[in-house]
């Protein structure tokens, strides 16, 4: 049996926290070792507790603007081993673009709705802990609803089932559960995956982390993209 990771948990509502502790402390999966209500608290208590992985959500004290982020970013560069979730009440993109410019692996974005179901919740926070990925289907999305709007876009080179297979690879799926959830076989995602990366420029990004950067890539033109 696999033991418990050890997660730190930063929300200044006290309880949206306790909410997001009963969910993760459910199952014998996770074990919360603290839960903070500032980011400059998260920062503190990471470095002391060195946990597997921080849940944390985007607008905290003292600023109540991205401190959460801001804090999630601090620890990824402090300590690169370290999973970071963010959650977040905004299906805003330019958050999650935010997050992730300083490289996606072991960073994952998800709507705090998702606190409802605990067995998603608790996938998304080892998925980051074991260094992978995931971004909320719904922001991803948006992202594909906005870029779609745009010609000069290289999402507007995808095909529909295209832009079917990349918003699956966003949610941490492999290629094996992206041809079950398309119902489709493993060769042809793999063949829709090479297409993909090859419009959107993106070359020998076999691994996991890489395919959730390519649900990015059609930002890479930071002059078309909205501001944050």
């Amino acid at each position: 049996m696999n033991a418990a990771l050890r997660v730190v948990i930063a929300d200044d509502h006290y309880l949206v926290r306790e909410g997001v502790r009963q969910a993760l402390e459910g199952t014998d999966e996770i074990d919360v070792v603290a839960a903070v209500g500032t980011a400059p608290e998260l920062e503190v208590v990471v470095d002391a507790e060195q946990p597997d992985a921080v849940v944390t959500d985007i607008r905290m004290p003292p600023h109540n603007r991205t401190d959460g982020i801001d804090a999630a970013r601090s620890i990824r560069l402090a300590h690169p081993d370290i999973g970071v979730l963010v959650l977040s009440q905004y299906n805003d993109p330019s958050y999650a673009r935010r997050l992730l410019e300083d490289g996606v692996a072991g960073v994952g974005y998800l709507l705090k709705e998702r606190v409802g179901d605990p067995t998603r919740l608790i996938a998304a926070v080892r998925e980051v802990a074991g260094g992978g990925s995931i971004v909320d289907p719904e922001v991803v999305s948006a992202l594909v609803a906005r870029t779609e709007r745009d010609p000069r876009s290289p999402m507007a080179t995808l095909t529909n089932r295209e832009r079917d297979v990349l918003a699956a690879m966003a949610e941490g799926r492999t290629n094996a559960s992206i041809a079950e959830h398309l119902h489709l076989s493993v060769s042809s995602i793999e063949k829709y995956s090479s297409s993909i990366f090859s419009k959107l420029g993106l070359f020998d990004e076999s691994d996991l982390h890489r395919r959730v950067a390519a649900v990015l890539a059609y930002l890479d033109d930071r002059g078309r993209a909205e501001p944050l």
